[in-house]
């Protein structure tokens, strides 16, 4: 799909100061504001409507932004293997994980009915808007959905195309196209376990655990720190610390974004707070007030924030929230998060990485946690 590029940022050359994490989050915008025009060009040569009506979309979500978090990380990770030299590879492979995200985010709203993202209507809503101003026939919903799936495959597309090119060109193209590979199968598993889970009433602790780690822990922290510490031929001992730091700042991640489901605002998150408690959804914040009432013999509030129990109104929901936090559940959750936060430090301790890449990663776990655990580099690692 797209043939090389020339480098976003200078070659780092010895003995002088490589892009912060923070840098490379901003240039990566840079790279895929190449990579979308270019898809966009190329669409417009393909079939015009096609880029008007899916192509346009998909260019508009990405260009939105986000927190470019997979990016940064990825970043951090090449800098924690001692990458150094052109820094193409590493901004591309963000790219590809931005685009990544992009598909991921317009299956997952599609899944969820999910209304708004990133300050917009989501791409399906966005595309039974326009079936219905258009006065096409048939089902405006029915339409969005197999639109919405298009749009989602574009950007899969675009991802796995960029990601190979990177591959070819590297001498460690081989690992980074299995990091890549694993995880691209962990998100539709986590996905999968998803939507079982809501299928099967289920509401267990272990089960809300693993949905998190496979669907978001993985793909936003874990696999980006080893993709990018795979393009600078990173050893078995710096992978593995990687992945461990990765699982437990990911996993850190998903459980903030929990809270910011219930508890969130809507005009700082840019997506509504209370899609996961009127749905039922398996979150880790929700199994554990379901432990916690079942554990005090609370039977109103286990009633009421049973996955049995059928989608709610406004005032349930207002309900629901009193009952996280008269339980503990919200306290719970706030304090895995930090343990998880303080512990990811440890293990990204281990990689022997630089002081000055130590507080990059933990300004960005802060980041991804809402919690600044403290980086001293003596801890013992968990």
């Amino acid at each position: 799909m797209m043939g090389p590029r020339p480098s976003v940022a200078e070659p780092v050359e010895p003995g002088v100061s490589p892009l912060t994490a923070q840098d490379a989050a901003r240039a990566v915008e840079t790279e895929l504001g190449r990579i979308l025009d270019e898809g966009l060009r190329k669409a417009r040569e393909t079939d015009p409507l096609f880029a008007r009506d899916i192509t346009e979309r998909v260019t508009s979500l990405v260009r939105r932004g986000g927190k470019r978090l997979r990016t940064a990380f990825a970043w951090c990770g090449w800098q924690a293997a001692h990458g150094s030299g052109d820094t193409t590879p590493v901004l591309r492979t963000g790219a590809a994980l931005e685009l990544l995200q992009a598909c991921a985010l317009i299956h997952d709203d599609l899944m969820d009915g999910s209304p708004r993202r990133r300050g917009a209507p989501s791409v399906h809503i966005d595309l039974a808007r326009m079936h219905e101003s258009a006065g096409m026939s048939g089902s405006p919903e029915t339409f969005a959905a197999s639109a919405a799936v298009l749009c989602g495959d574009l950007a899969l597309a675009w991802a796995d195309d960029l990601l190979t090119e990177t591959a070819l060109g590297s001498p460690y193209g081989p690992q980074l196209q299995r990091e890549w590979q694993a995880m691209r199968r962990e998100m539709v598993a986590g996905q999968y376990r998803d939507i079982h889970a809501q299928a099967t009433d289920a509401s267990g602790v272990a089960e809300a655990l693993t949905i998190a780690t496979l669907k978001s822990a993985l793909y936003t922290v874990e696999r980006p720190l080893a993709l990018g510490a795979s393009l600078a031929g990173a050893d078995a001992t710096v992978l593995d610390s990687l992945r461990s730091a990765g699982r437990c700042a990911g996993l850190a991640f998903q459980l903030r974004d929990d809270l910011l489901g219930a508890f969130g605002d809507p005009a700082l998150t840019g997506k509504p707070a209370d899609d996961d408690l009127r749905t039922r959804k398996l979150t880790y914040l929700l199994a554990v007030g379901i432990e916690l009432a079942e554990a005090s013999g609370d039977q109103e509030a286990a009633d009421l924030l049973s996955p049995r129990t059928p989608s709610v109104s406004n005032n349930a929901v207002h309900r629901m929230r009193a009952a996280l936090e008269r339980l503990g559940a919200q306290s719970v959750v706030e304090s895995k998060i930090a343990a998880l936060a303080a512990t990811s430090l440890r293990h990204f301790h281990r990689t022997g990485a630089e002081p000055a890449i130590q507080r990059e990663f933990a300004a960005l776990v802060a980041r991804a946690s809402g919690i600044a655990p403290q980086c001293t580099g003596r801890e013992e690692a968990a």
